[in-house]
């Protein structure tokens, strides 16, 4: 390669292909969306935005807001990890049809794996962690 073609590529808007980061967007969760995923696995058959909202805020005792909360299934779902239907609108409470949550097989490999890479990482650190005041 000569110092000309070389200097084309490094400033040619593509990135070199070595260089790319890899998509781990199939094959990992965000912090959030594990917490959401989580929830909506506590509540089984019960799983809804609002319900989901507070599971979040009652057991992880983590600030979460239900506008998040939404937006996090409808990425959920477009990824295939989980199902939403509504139900019927003679069932509503206050006539507003709640968006039901199910989790599936993909979700739980994804929570799977985060879960023992996460166990990975913790392992080995305890005595580190209780020098911490």
């Amino acid at each position: 390669m000569t110092l000309l073609s070389f200097m084309v590529t490094l400033l040619s808007p593509e990135p070199l292909s070595d260089c790319r980061r890899p998509d781990v967007s199939k094959t990992t969760i965000a912090e959030f969306e594990e917490l959401v995923l989580l929830a909506a696995l506590r509540l089984g058959d019960r799983a809804y935005g609002l319900s989901i909202t507070n599971e979040i805020l009652s057991i992880a005792q983590r600030p979460a807001v239900r506008a998040s909360v939404y937006v996090t299934l409808r990425r959920l779902e477009k990824r295939g990890l989980i199902e939403t239907w509504h139900e019927a609108p003679e069932d509503a409470p206050h006539g507003k049809p709640r968006r039901f949550v199910k989790v599936l097989p993909q979700a739980l490999a994804l929570l799977r794996d985060s879960r023992l890479s996460m166990q990975r990482m913790w392992s080995g650190i305890e005595d580190v962690l209780e020098d911490v005041q």
